[in-house]
């Protein structure tokens, strides 16, 4: 019993996401910083140079894509209220503008602004929580109520926010081992540097005394599944500890290191008085199964409420999406 004890506890403290590779990220060595990784359709959030949290987003699809590069997490609205474009407004035609908190709103519990008001980004909850993970939205980054109330009151206003493309993962868990992660390219971007992945693995593999086959990081590459593979222990092996990301992207057989940053003031959190509407862009389109909804006192578009391009689209897994 003394045995199984020890072993529920040393289970309770390692970390949920021990076996989610990591992208090769140098996160700000101070405070909050966010990283979201397009093809492995996860949110990585790290605190103070440490990865804290991962979490499972449904991000944009190929034709309207989440905007990729450097942004910072804006205001928040907590149970806010959709506001309907026009555009979707005229194809339902049946004189509703806007839903109002509650759980036929497609934004959730909250809605998070990230990068330029203009680019139209938010980070928010959904009413279908089977749609994440997944790449499906009209640009916004989605993901389940629960996770999105935990990040929203985790994460200030102010912190760093990068959308990353990484087709890729080489990682070094607890034991030595080297694992290798290839994802899908959902923008056909073909941006996947195999050169300094391999140069990586070389660098890291002779520093280390180990063979790797050029046959399985061919394998890896090839089948895309988002697993990781061992490359040290013919692939069968288990990962020990948490994994750990190699500079792969510059051809470096070291680990990632957390980028020096000068500590930050206290930040303040921009709340958005509760219910605040959230436009959608007049761009986005409807989806085909797009149901009815529950009429709602019309509310004219206020100047100075936040834009989103975020219309969850039509699930393709079975889920309830209304919208």
């Amino acid at each position: 019993m003394k045995k199984l004890g020890f072993s529920l506890l040393a289970l309770a403290a390692a970390p949920a996401f021990a076996n989610t590779p990591v992208p090769d990220v140098a996160p700000a060595s101070s405070g909050h910083h966010v990283v979201i990784n397009i093809p492995q359709q996860r949110l990585f959030l790290y605190t103070d140079g440490k990865l804290s949290k991962i979490y499972p987003v449904a991000v944009g699809k190929a034709l309207t894509q989440t905007t990729i590069g450097a942004h910072k997490i804006g205001a928040k609205a907590y149970n806010p209220t959709w506001h309907i474009p026009k555009s979707i407004q005229k194809e339902l035609n049946n004189g509703v503008t806007s839903i109002p908190p509650g759980p036929k709103n497609p934004l959730g519990p909250v809605f998070v602004r990230l990068g330029d008001p203009k680019l139209g980004l938010g980070i928010h909850g959904t009413n279908a929580p089977a749609s994440v993970p997944g790449v499906r939205s009209h640009g916004c980054v989605r993901m389940k109520s629960p996770d999105a109330l935990q990040f929203a009151k985790t994460v200030p206003s102010g912190s760093p926010a990068d959308v990353i493309y990484q087709m890729a993962s080489l990682n070094v868990d607890g034991a030595g081992n080297l694992w290798l992660a290839a994802f899908r390219d959902p923008y056909n971007k073909k941006n996947l540097d195999t050169a300094a992945l391999r140069k990586s693995i070389a660098a890291w593999s002779k520093a280390n005394g180990k063979n790797v086959s050029a046959k399985q990081i061919d394998a890896v590459l090839k089948n895309r599944t988002g697993a990781p593979n061992c490359l040290t222990c013919g692939g069968k092996g288990k990962i020990s500890g948490s994994l750990q990301s190699l500079a792969w992207l510059s051809g470096s057989g070291a680990l990632s290191k957390p980028k020096a940053v000068k500590p930050a003031a206290p930040a303040v959190d921009q709340t958005l008085p509760e219910g605040s509407e959230i436009e959608i862009d007049a761009g986005d389109d409807t989806p085909n199964n797009a149901a009815p909804v529950l009429p709602t006192t019309p509310v004219k578009p206020r100047a100075a409420a936040p834009a989103a391009s975020d219309v969850p689209d039509e699930s393709t897994d079975g889920s309830d999406n209304l919208f």
